[in-house]
């Protein structure tokens, strides 16, 4: 399956903790990830024609990160929104399915984008070296 979805938050921006209030001390998801997720949802939706159908497989994914602007960045601090989304999405069960990940810088392209291959993860051990 591959999918085009939008330039996701940082893991640094993904997160909020209240600092008072009933809910002090706990992560959430804050509002800029949330909306992340809305818009991966309907990207994925439009994109695959219906919700997906959950998968219970273990996955590979290969992620090309097509960032917004030349700004310097952390490759691994997207993986947690984009893999969440997948999740709630209900493109598998739980992101923990995920066995192998390759993620790579694309170009910068206007207001940034990703592309997502997931495949069924095939082990490599035991191979030739």
């Amino acid at each position: 399956m591959k999918l085009i979805l939008p330039f996701p938050p940082s893991v640094n921006s993904y997160w909020r903790a209240p600092s008072k209030g009933p809910l002090k001390g706990r992560h959430l998801v804050s509002e800029t990830g949330r909306k992340f997720q809305q818009a991966a949802r309907a990207a994925i939706i439009e994109q695959l024609r219906a919700v997906p159908r959950t998968s219970s497989d273990l996955a590979e994914v290969h992620i090309v990160l097509y960032p917004p602007d030349q700004r310097r960045r952390d490759i691994d601090n997207y993986n947690k929104a984009l893999l969440d989304a997948l999740t709630l999405t209900g493109v598998w069960e739980d992101d923990s399915q995920v066995k192998r990940m390759l993620v790579e810088w694309g170009p910068v392209i206007k207001k940034g984008k990703v592309e997502i291959r997931i495949s069924r993860y095939e082990s490599r051990a035991g191979a030739a070296a």
